[in-house]
């Protein structure tokens, strides 16, 4: 699924079973609990803090699946077509950093 149709899922699915759109500032604060929650099982299981009985069932993918809901919410309420955002940003890497991280003795 490309990222314009996973904004028309989202976007379906609020319609649907969510009634409507949280607020923007809502979703936001949204956004940076969940973040939090991917960086606690990253800390944890990746990193040096050790990884509680509660965290170990934790599902990363799922955590990081609620990041891209929250952001696709963000994107369909303030009219962003993100899958264009995406390319255009995508583009600008390629020519800013084509031989860049190639070119960086700390990757090697």
């Amino acid at each position: 699924m490309n990222i314009k149709n996973a904004q028309i899922e989202v976007d379906k699915w609020i319609k649907e079973h969510g009634v409507r759109y949280f607020n923007e500032l809502t979703n936001m604060a949204q956004l940076t609990e969940e973040v939090g929650e991917v960086a606690r099982i990253i800390a944890r299981r990746y990193g040096e803090q050790s990884e509680k009985e509660s965290d170990k069932d934790k599902d990363l993918g799922e955590e990081l699946a609620d990041v891209v809901f929250v952001v696709l919410c963000l994107a369909n309420q303030t009219g962003i077509d993100l899958q264009a955002s995406f390319d255009k940003k995508m583009d600008k890497k390629t020519q800013r950093d084509r031989n860049r991280h190639h070119n960086n003795e700390k990757l090697k």
